[in-house]
């Protein structure tokens, strides 16, 4: 009996080491597989390998560094659960043969923010000139064709995106939920539909349901509505007028005219911002938003199933009309005019709660007691800034604690008029 007993426990551990060095290799296999595959885009790095008994992959310290981002995407955690250790290792092996019900949730992600996101080879050119014009133009500057970009969020305060990703694949639907700690969510369920990890465009034909989307801006719209309309030198309704004019002149390039209450809902939604729940129609003529001729009458029976937080909104819906291609101005055959005037520089009052954007920069803080202190901006925390100034070859950290800090100014460009 005693021997049986150990016999039975040497299998399991040997059964147990068995699986779990099997996992590794597999997992180890597949992945190189998926480097080589997305070697062209970027560079992946798996991180450390680990696995459950219940079956269960997980990845730890993995990191997508896109050739086109100066920065990676880091992921933290990453655990993939088929159900069982049978199913695990039968996915490994093909991955076109995943269970019926799987689930993957990636936590830890993050995007640290710079000013610049794209490398120089990336933007050099600029635009061909060919693009229609942009549906979803967010100006930020006097000049209406400087976008929102990543220059901005990190003057909101916004430093990184980080959250989590969370798929569910059941027998009868797929579920996506992606989560940020600043920027809201989004949530998708797919009646019908079928991941394909090897043909992941196999996946859009997969099912003819319509997708459930669920858009929530968890208050970024508020901000990027008030900064905007600060850097454009207008009133935020001002500020939502231009956009909601840039969003009409690309649906006119495309041959379309929007209802009056898709209009309206899209300038609430600049403004105020909010939770939006919408039936989406992957390859559909306008991803599920109804279209109608120019002449039919607008009688309620054809609009877009849409809510705008839990309330249904009536009338939204699309009208065929002839594309019109958009007048270009004078100003916009002539070079964007930069955000920052490198003939000017001088020193520029900032608010200190956006402290953290300008770290690395010169910077000059007055004092409550009269004095001004002036260097580099080494660091900030919720108590102090350190302040590193030039000492004899070297650079010395000057703690200052932000309750003594009466004005905040920084040396840069200024903006142009």
């Amino acid at each position: 009996m005693k021997r049986l007993l150990t016999t039975l426990i040497l299998a399991a551990l040997l059964g147990f080491a068995a699986f779990k060095a099997g996992v590794w290799w597999l997992t180890d296999q597949r992945l190189s597989e998926a480097r080589q595959a997305l070697g062209g885009s970027g560079v992946l790095e798996r991180g450390k390998i680990g696995s459950g008994v219940e079956g269960r992959l997980v990845l730890s310290g993995a990191y997508w560094q896109d050739f086109e981002l100066t920065q990676p995407l880091a992921i933290g955690r990453a655990e993939f659960d088929a159900g069982s250790p049978v199913a695990l290792l039968k996915a490994l092996v093909d991955p076109s043969d995943l269970p019926a019900s799987w689930s993957l949730q990636a936590e830890g992600l993050a995007l640290v923010l710079e000013a610049t996101m794209f490398r120089n080879w990336v933007t050099a050119d600029g635009a061909s000139g060919g693009e229609q014009a942009a549906l979803f133009a967010l100006p930020c500057a006097p000049d209406p064709r400087q976008q929102l970009g990543s220059g901005d969020l990190l003057r909101m305060g916004i430093t990184r995106l980080a959250g989590e990703l969370i798929v569910k694949q059941t027998s009868d639907r797929v579920h996506l939920e992606l989560n940020s700690a600043n920027t809201g969510s989004l949530e998708l369920n797919w009646p019908g539909a079928r991941i394909n990890m090897i043909s992941p465009e196999a996946t859009l034909t997969s099912s003819s349901q319509p997708i459930e989307v669920t858009l929530r801006d968890g208050g970024l719209m508020r901000r990027v509505a008030a900064y905007c309309a600060r850097e454009s030198g207008a009133d935020p309704s001002q500020w939502a007028g231009h956009a909601l004019d840039a969003f009409e002149a690309g649906l006119k390039a495309r041959g379309w005219h929007a209802s009056d209450q898709l209009l309206a809902l899209y300038r609430q939604w600049l403004l105020e911002g909010g939770e939006i729940t919408a039936s989406v129609r992957p390859g559909s003529e306008a991803l599920g938003i109804p279209v109608r001729s120019e002449g039919e009458n607008a009688d309620g029976t054809v609009a877009w199933e849409l809510q705008y937080n839990g309330a249904m909104v009536p009338d939204v819906f699309l009208r065929k009309a002839e594309p019109v291609a958009p007048e270009l101005p004078k100003e916009a055959l002539e070079p964007v005019v930069p955000r920052e005037n490198p003939e000017i520089t001088s020193w520029y009052t900032e608010d200190l709660e956006q402290a953290t954007a300008w770290i690395g920069r010169k910077i000059r803080v007055s004092l409550s007691n009269g004095n001004l202190v002036e260097g580099r901006l080494a660091s900030v925390t919720e108590r102090e800034l350190e302040v590193a100034r030039e000492v004899a070859g070297g650079e010395v950290a000057y703690p200052i604690a932000i309750r003594a800090i009466t004005a905040f100014e920084v040396w840069r460009r200024g903006h142009a008029q």
